[in-house]
């Protein structure tokens, strides 16, 4: 009998494959990315040090009001307040890591954001 492997099982392993790769430092962390099925969140985070410097997510109050916190207005948004949040701490240019997932539709425009907020990757 074939056994089908889980999205999320691949996904993971495509992360993997990629955090090998890639890591923040002091002067350029790393922006990760992650989804789920109601909400995206976003982190900027100094690998050397372990510590993540400024979160974003759809759980923030301001997304209250907003109909669904999946679609790409909604990434659109994340991505402009970790831009904002970003530079109000100093930190203007980051190495992104896309999670696994495919630079498509809600990644590509949480990035395409962050990129008009004022982050350099």
């Amino acid at each position: 009998m074939i056994k089908k492997v889980s999205r999320n099982k691949l996904r993971i392993k495509k992360h993997k494959r990629i955090r090998r790769k890639l890591s923040g430092t002091d002067k350029v962390p790393r922006l990760c990315v992650y989804k789920s099925l109601k909400h995206i969140y976003a982190q900027i985070i100094d690998d050397q040090k372990g510590v993540t410097l400024v979160a974003a997510s759809t759980h923030d109050g301001d997304f209250k009001n907003l109909g669904s916190t999946t679609d790409t207005e909604a990434a659109k948004k994340v991505g402009g307040l970790i831009a904002e949040k970003a530079l109000s701490q100093g930190i203007k240019a980051v190495v992104f890591d896309r999670g696994g997932y495919k630079y498509h539709g809600n990644i590509a425009a949480f990035a395409d954001a962050a990129r008009e907020g004022g982050l350099q990757f």
